[in-house]
């Protein structure tokens, strides 16, 4: 990290402090620490962690992330999708509750963190290019359902078992309703509609703070610990104790994968708040920069002793509508945690962990979407499929939903392979409009018994060049007097040394068949190419031509057709002949007034 690094968060504090802006950050971090808090403490939960690892983690996480990134509105700290990553990542290798799996948790936060640090550094932001849309859609729908079921026994008071087969956990539960804790549904319902009430009716006020709030007073009042009930119990007040992470190279090396997915399916997260703010105040935003920040974000949570952090999607929104104007405003959001940590942790003793799962189940159902699977599948099939699949495969494989998301990914690379393995290619007719188009499609008469032509639509690469090359050969086959095959190149954007071989043996093999391959249109890089390896000498320079016009024109004079292709002269071309003939009047007549105009200067 070099000293630049480390003067432009600085400055950028500098700067935020001493502007105009300093009330309305001051006003936006207070107003989304109110919501920070109590989604701090719920989503520890959903992570497997105790709840003050919640608050550590919308701690220093939070001021790092700010000042690091390149968004100055985008809230870090514990969000949903990272918790519940979090805790499927590390279930396999240690059992909750246990000091081992809390390790792995502080293990993990590393090791994303540094995943997303070296991303940034060498500038690797492209990477989020694998993970589709569809995909990524896929498994947030699958990824919502998870979280909102495994907060169910928890609503309703009920010990559940923790197996390799989480659906079935979730079916047990609904077959033991008969055992569920009175008390800690009335606590969770209650906290669902007064969650919905205040969305409905005061969604301006920090609805989530009150409830907890409210329900925690009632807790307390009620003695709803000694009914039996789940409360967060005590939370250690001070600062979190900095050190380094405890290395277990074993549990190390079974995290890596987890932590690659953990690093992109957060970063994912923060990149679609990063460019929604961006869109809104028209700030420049770098991907590569925010992926710095949010890896620092983690590593700093990891030293603090806390759990893997992400941009907030909700509360990046509030940041914003509170009219944040700088980090400044994070800075402020994680000073009132802190005093919340120094003075006010024996007041959540009592917060009940069904108001808790209330919370998050509530959060999360903003995340379904099922729109996008019908718009991904109108879009492409390939797409739709690839949602679905993900989906599917992420409820399928769940707690273990790591492995939904590297299956849609896989699923989603190999149908793009098999697209470029086989672009779209047709054999051409001559439309009524003028254009050469899809012979088979729009039921066009061939052109000329003995010309064939062909139209390939995509880059001609080792991947397909034996795609291309059937095509040409079964159109010498289904056309016996044909002569001459031409190419419509112009849908043809790379040409690597595999298709330079494949056309140098096609065009021998043609000739010797009495038949000619030639081109047209080709774009300047293909012909580039063909020059530098000298296909172009073995084609032939005269079976290269600019236009489908000219090569058509050149056929007939050639004899290679007998007549004379016809081409509709388009409404475009009447309107540009037009144009250009006003353009050469217009041009005449200022001619005709300087020479007028010269001649009485002169008279």
């Amino acid at each position: 990290m070099n000293i630049s690094m480390l003067n432009s968060p600085m400055t950028r504090l500098k700067h935020a402090m001493q502007s105009g802006s300093l009330k309305q950050d001051i006003v936006a971090g207070i107003t989304v620490s109110l919501v920070a808090i109590p989604q701090s403490l719920a989503y520890a939960q959903l992570a497997g962690v105790p709840a003050y690892y919640g608050l550590y983690a919308a701690l220093i996480p939070s001021i790092i992330g700010a000042l690091f990134g390149s968004s100055r509105q985008l809230s870090t700290g514990p969000v949903a999708m990272t918790s519940l990553l979090t805790a499927a990542s590390v279930a396999p290798l240690a059992s909750r509750g246990t000091e081992l799996f809390y390790a792995y948790v502080i293990m993990l936060a590393l090791l994303s963190g540094l995943f997303q640090v070296l991303f940034g550094v060498f500038r690797m932001g492209a990477l989020l290019n694998f993970l589709s849309h569809p995909v990524l859609m896929g498994f947030i729908n699958a990824a919502a359902i998870i979280i909102g079921l495994s907060q169910l026994p928890t609503l309703l008071g009920i010990s559940s078992r923790q197996s390799e087969h989480f659906l079935l956990d979730i079916w047990q539960v609904l077959t033991n309703l008969d055992v569920m804790h009175g008390t800690s549904v009335v606590f969770g319902l209650t906290a669902i509609l007064m969650l919905v009430a205040f969305k409905k009716y005061a969604p301006k006020l920090p609805s989530v703070l009150i409830t907890v709030a409210a329900l925690t007073w009632v807790s307390a009042l009620v003695g709803y610990a000694g009914m039996g009930g789940k409360v967060v119990g005590g939370v250690p007040s001070g600062l979190p104790t900095l050190g380094i992470p405890a290395a277990d190279w074993k549990g190390v090396i079974a995290l890596l994968p987890a932590a690659v997915i953990i690093a992109l399916i957060s970063f994912m997260e923060a990149m679609s708040s990063a460019k929604i703010i961006s869109i809104k105040t028209k700030q420049p935003w770098n991907e590569n920069k925010e992926l710095i920040g949010q890896g620092l974000a983690k590593v700093a949570a990891a030293f603090s002793h806390s759990m893997p952090v992400s941009g907030s999607f909700s509360r990046s929104a509030l940041n914003l509508a509170s009219d944040a104007r700088s980090a400044f405003s994070s800075v402020v959001s994680a000073v009132t945690v802190l005093l919340t940590l120094l003075f006010f942790t024996s007041a959540l003793f009592h917060l009940p962990k069904p108001v808790l799962a209330a919370v998050i189940m509530m959060a999360v159902i903003g995340l379904l979407n099922f729109r996008t699977f019908v718009n991904a599948w109108r879009a492409s099939r390939d797409d739709g499929i690839a949602a679905i699949v993900t989906f599917l495969a992420t409820l399928a494989f769940a707690p273990n939903i790591q492995y939904g998301i590297l299956t849609g990914i896989a699923l989603s690379l190999g149908l793009l392979l098999y697209r470029m393995m086989r672009p779209r290619l047709a054999v051409l007719g001559m439309h009524n409009d003028g254009m050469l188009r899809d012979a088979r499609q729009c039921n066009l008469p061939p052109l000329h018994p003995n010309l064939g032509a062909l139209r390939f639509d995509g880059a001609l690469r080792f991947v397909n060049v034996s795609y291309f090359e059937d095509a040409l050969l079964r159109l010498e086959q289904e056309n016996p007097q044909v002569s001459y095959i031409l190419v419509k190149g112009s849908g043809i954007n790379y040409l690597d040394a595999s298709g330079v071989e494949m056309l140098a043996n096609l065009t021998r093999r043609f000739r010797n068949n009495n038949i000619t391959l030639g081109f047209s249109g080709l774009k300047q890089q293909v012909r580039e190419m063909m020059d530098r390896t000298e296909l172009s000498k073995s084609i032939g320079a005269h079976n290269i031509f600019a236009t489908d016009r000219e090569a058509f024109e050149q056929l007939y004079k050639r004899g290679v057709i007998d007549s004379r292709i016809e081409w509709p002269v388009r409404e475009s071309e009447i309107i540009s002949f037009e144009a250009a003939r006003r353009r050469k009047d217009q041009a005449l007549a200022m001619i005709d007034g300087d020479i007028s105009s010269a001649s009485i200067v002169t008279g």
